[in-house]
């Protein structure tokens, strides 16, 4: 069992959730927005530190009002370590660091160009089936 989930995976998963809702209902700064999620926790084999991607749903266009949320924890990882360790059973919390994870948006522009791809497709669906021979026929049957 523990080669198959090593610690620092179940310590990364356990940081995801008490860091969520330490963000959510400790952190009272106006930069870090109420939609903010914690993608991902990614923990060192030593545990001595933490990266934690963050996404934000409503701020896809506001590069500087992203950035300026990852800073703002950035400046408070300090806290929300400190909160941490009165959660977790841990000898040593992990340091945080914060960066913003932008999978979610680079999903959605994939699937955008690919339903744009689909639309713009000039093939149509009956022209390939009259080209495609009868697979229920015989071979020697015209």
């Amino acid at each position: 069992m523990a080669k198959d989930y090593p610690r620092s995976y179940r310590v990364a998963d356990q940081i995801q959730r008490e860091l969520s809702g330490i963000i959510r209902f400790g952190v009272k700064d106006p930069r870090v927005p109420v939609t903010l999620t914690i993608a991902a926790v990614e923990v060192s084999k030593d545990l001595s530190s933490a990266k934690v991607f963050v996404s934000m749903f409503d701020m896809e266009e506001d590069q500087e009002a992203r950035d300026q949320a990852v800073l703002a924890l950035n400046k408070a990882s300090g806290f929300l370590r400190r909160q941490l360790g009165a959660k977790m059973r841990l000898r040593i919390v992990p340091t945080l660091h914060f960066r913003y994870d932008s999978v979610q948006e680079n999903a959605v522009k994939i699937s955008s160009l690919i339903d744009a791809a689909v639309r713009t497709n000039t093939t149509s669906d009956d022209s390939l089936d009259s080209e495609s021979p009868d697979l229920d026929r015989p071979a020697g049957e015209p």
